[in-house]
């Protein structure tokens, strides 16, 4: 619709015009803070929920960061994955009047609609079954630990043991820190063990362990849907035509929400984007974020053949794994405390122990790195093993490592300033 203007209208508009003109501009807003930026980052990535490869908190996390690099100038190549998934209809372990919700182990071997029943025969820590395993449910006692993996030998060679034994099911108590069932990375492309295998919380397992003593019968139930499902890796580079590329990667996928295990250097991989792209002149920069780690880094596997800088041309590889920056805890009060927790590791090169000595003094855990040829895990490993020669690389295992229950309490702003500002300076010296 077309508006009609008075005389009146149009000199008032023009004496308002006459004056903004002649009033200095309002000063722009300042820039977001690191501080207030990191606080934003780590709110961002536990507000998308669960991050297991694939579902949808992964997936939209992935285009979060993607869109993040590609506003700072980044190009950016996606690299499509497949993963595996299960989303579980029934999940339990139920003896008599005592029933318990179970993790079913990845890839799952999925139990009839009926379950499958067996007595109830324990196997303690050492892998001793206290009665025969023919046609039993071994429940097998995990020494105390902060867990990861399936592939740790004191969880894998109890579990196959007891299937080789005849077991028909084994039901794996992750005892730890929290109480709570810890979830184990597993193998992404193929089922570990030979039967159904659940993980029970230790809180939930007592009367289960009551009932093997007594030999009682239980049934394990573990249906849904499963199989493979897509996501993604990808990498922003941004190549500035030199003969050398600094790469620095991190993943940001994992069985739950991930706030201390994935959020610390996921925010720290952002901070070291923004400060690079604008910093970092005499090398072409590569950062890339990968997806299905929980698969035994499935995805980073997948990302060294196809996205990465070759080694030869790569001056330093920095990988930001697990455990960057989350928060220690009273075990008595079970309250987080300031602090870091100090279950994180510097891995380096040999060559760059005395500057990371230096550098990340009085940064607990960081404070005293390893040589990378005699300490190294995760995706970290694999790119040393893909023959990249200069690396560094944290990772660790926090309180809440790989439990439901490591959500935003977990994480503090200030310890990953501190931690991604000790990064930055670390980079600066090496480039």
């Amino acid at each position: 619709m077309m508006h009609k203007t008075d005389r009146r209208s149009f000199l008032s508009a023009s004496a308002a015009l006459s004056f903004a003109a002649s009033t200095p501009p309002a000063p722009a807003a300042p820039a977001p803070s690191q501080e207030s930026r990191v606080a934003a980052d780590l709110e961002r990535y536990i507000g998308f929920g669960s991050k297991q490869a694939g579902g949808r908190g992964d997936i939209a996390c992935g285009k979060w960061l993607l869109s993040e690099l590609a506003r700072l100038g980044f190009a950016i190549e996606r690299q499509s994955l497949s993963v595996p998934y299960f989303e579980a209809q029934r999940s339990e372990l139920v003896c008599g009047e005592a029933r318990a919700a179970v993790w079913p182990q990845p890839i799952v071997r999925q139990t009839r609609a009926e379950g499958i029943t067996g007595r109830l025969v324990r196997v303690d820590s050492e892998g001793r079954a206290f009665a025969a395993l023919e046609g039993a449910i071994a429940l097998v006692e995990l020494p105390f630990g902060r867990w990861s993996t399936a592939l740790a030998k004191p969880v894998i060679t109890p579990v196959r043991a007891a299937f080789a034994a005849g077991a028909v099911a084994v039901v794996a108590i992750t005892s730890g820190p929290t109480g709570k069932v810890i979830a184990l990375n597993a193998d992404g492309r193929k089922p570990m063990f030979a039967g159904p295998v659940a993980l029970i919380a230790p809180e939930d397992a007592r009367g289960f362990l009551d009932a093997a003593h007594t030999g009682a019968n239980a049934t394990l139930f573990m249906t849904g849907t499963g199989g493979q499902r897509p996501t993604f890796n990808f990498i922003g580079r941004i190549d500035r035509g030199k003969p050398q590329w600094l790469a620095v990667s991190t993943p940001r996928s994992g069985w739950y929400g991930c706030a201390g295990e994935r959020g610390p250097g996921v925010a720290a991989w952002l901070w070291l984007a923004r400060w690079a792209s604008a910093a970092i002149k005499d090398y072409n920069l590569a950062f890339v974020c990968n997806s299905g780690h929980e698969y035994e880094n499935l995805g980073a596997l997948e990302s060294l053949k196809a996205l990465a800088p070759k080694p030869e041309v790569t001056k330093l590889w920095l990988h930001l794994g697990a455990n960057v920056a989350a928060q220690d805890w009273h075990d008595g009060t079970g309250q987080p405390l300031p602090s870091v927790d100090p279950q994180r590791y510097l891995s380096v090169s040999r060559s760059l122990l005395p500057l990371a000595r230096t550098t990340f003094a009085g940064l607990v855990g960081l404070e005293a790195p390893y040589a990378s040829d005699v300490l190294s895990a995760g995706e970290l490993s694999e790119v040393i093993a893909a023959g990249y020669g200069t690396v560094a690389g944290v990772f660790g295992t926090h309180r809440f490592h790989h439990v439901s229950g490591d959500d935003a309490r977990c994480v503090t702003t200030a310890n990953v300033v501190e931690t991604a500002a000790a990064f930055q300076r670390f980079l600066t010296q090496t480039t």
